[in-house]
């Protein structure tokens, strides 16, 4: 479960898929780092592409407690077209008919709610186009 600091540190990485590139060497990590695998400590912020290919998925047929409406549902590892890759659930589709180096596009959608509280948490999903 994420909790609300937490997803609040993490705002730019989930609302403007936001990395940092080292300054250094060029490489860019998402999220992003405090140290560079050459060593290096800084780095600039660079917005992602919102477009990849989905390079390997699961299907989860019996989901967590807070998922478990979704189910079946697959996560899938998606490199985006400016090499990085990330995690993220591909939703609007069948699962059955998934297919590695499927295209798909990067959206922002709810996650879950978190407590009592209500706390909506947001984040990216991956759409096959």
């Amino acid at each position: 479960m994420v909790t609300p600091a937490r997803y609040w540190r993490e705002i730019p990485q989930r609302y403007r898929l936001e990395a940092g590139k080292c300054t250094r060497c060029g490489k860019t990590y998402f999220p992003p780092r405090l140290v560079c695998a050459c060593g290096a400590r800084e780095f600039e912020i660079v917005r992602l592409k919102d477009e990849g290919t989905l390079q390997t998925f699961t299907v989860i047929r019996v989901a967590p407690s807070q998922f478990v409406d979704e189910a079946p549902y697959a996560i899938g590892i998606v490199e985006l077209n400016d090499g990085v890759r990330l995690t993220a659930q591909v939703v609007d589709c069948d699962v059955e008919h998934l297919e590695i180096g499927q295209k798909v596009k990067v959206e922002f959608r709810r996650i879950q709610t978190v407590g009592e509280a209500g706390i909506l948490c947001y984040g990216y999903k991956c759409v096959p186009v």
